[in-house]
């Protein structure tokens, strides 16, 4: 595995860690108290191309590699986690769902408007009763002349209040369970297409997660994706780079945890002496920084596995599960370091703290990851 990074890749860096430090870094604090999302920075970011990041120049987007994309979310991680999984929806679930999966037709017609930031995206798949088991949809589709007529809802879609086009998955054959689902693009104009309850989480709070309700909504037959029955497929395949993507936001915010300890263990003095002197935050910081670079070459793997066009389920899903509880196991040895301070909305760690715990859970569970890692294993 080469891990050394082309002059493209180090450049895409430079790029966003600029931006992430100039532009979002600022607003951070205030977004996750306010719970608003950063309108501004998404209009930014799609003036650096990062919204359309991963498409294709046909389809006017920058063509970047997995690898810049890793690089892209870490960099935004740091800065501020709710920004980072909004374009991570953006580039990872939509716009590479459609431009894997999707028609020509398809392509043409959503892919440009995605790619300039002009529309936002949104994924939805989970359901009330379909978390972790995806293959549980109760939403349904029913095909009427040229058209299929949808109806169910959809729970915790990211950018879903504000999504102008999203993959939304339902039942076109209960009897054939999983191999029944399929995948449509729908548009937020559609009839019968309704933004329903906003959540108010504890962590993210900058990023728009929110139920979609779906009232005989008509879409276009056209706008099925792959062919009826091809939407399990879509979505775990799907989920694969996303695991990747949420594996980048964990590092990104672990890393930032860490950069804030290491200055204040230098800053904070007890006993006459900067507590960083001490071997037991040493010895703190030394076991943060080894985790936050094994779950950073995890993730790197798995990208490079991907990029290179091999399977990498089992990767992304290692990448995912070390780096989301790495995360979480940092910020928490950061909130000590800190102490009473770390508890305070003075600092940021406890920002961290709460932004962390949700890269254990979304784009599937530790425990649904320890389940694919282990399929690999014992097949």
């Amino acid at each position: 595995m080469d891990l050394k990074f082309s002059e493209e890749q180090e450049m895409m860096r430079k790029m966003v860690r600029d931006f992430a430090q100039k532009e979002v870094a600022p607003i951070a604090a205030e977004i996750d108290e306010q719970g608003r999302v950063p309108f501004e920075n998404i209009k930014k970011m799609a003036q650096l191309g990062l919204l359309g990041l991963t498409v294709s120049e046909q389809y006017g987007g920058c063509a970047a590699d997995t690898v810049s994309y890793v690089i892209a979310i870490e960099e935004l991680a740091k800065a501020c986690a709710s920004t980072a999984i909004i374009l991570a929806v953006q580039n990872s679930l939509v716009c590479a769902g459609i431009e894997k999966f999707g028609s020509e037709e398809q392509k043409v017609k959503y892919l440009p408007g995605l790619a300039s930031g002009e529309k936002i995206g949104a994924f939805a798949l989970t359901e009330p009763g379909a978390g972790c088991d995806a293959a549980a949809q109760a939403t349904t589709a029913v095909r009427a002349g040229d058209h299929y007529v949808i109806n169910g809802s959809k729970h915790f879609i990211t950018n879903g209040g504000f999504a102008d086009v999203i993959i939304v998955f339902a039942m076109t054959d209960k009897a054939q369970k999983s191999r029944g689902i399929s995948a449509f693009i729908v548009e937020k104009g559609f009839p019968g297409f309704a933004v329903g309850k906003e959540e108010h989480k504890m962590g993210i709070r900058g990023s728009n997660t929110c139920e979609l309700v779906f009232t005989d909504m008509r879409v276009p037959a056209v706008n099925l994706m792959a062919g009826e029955g091809q939407g399990f497929k879509i979505a775990l395949t799907m989920l694969d780079g996303g695991r990747i993507g949420v594996a980048a936001q964990a590092v990104g915010i672990a890393q930032a945890a860490l950069d804030a300890s290491a200055k204040y263990s230098k800053e904070r003095c007890q006993f006459g002496h900067p507590i960083g002197e001490f071997q037991a935050i040493q010895w703190m910081l030394a076991d943060m920084a080894t985790r936050i670079e094994a779950a950073r070459l995890l993730t790197y793997s798995a990208a490079l596995k991907k990029q290179a066009g091999e399977r990498y389920s089992k990767e992304a899903s290692m990448a995912k599960l070390f780096a989301s509880e790495t995360a979480v196991w940092v910020v928490d040895r950061a909130m000590q370091i800190h102490g009473g301070y770390g508890y305070m909305k003075e600092y940021p760690i406890e920002r961290y703290y709460r932004d962390a715990k949700i890269t254990e859970i979304y784009e599937g569970t530790s425990e649904v990851q320890r389940m694919v890692i282990a399929r690999s294993v014992l097949e």
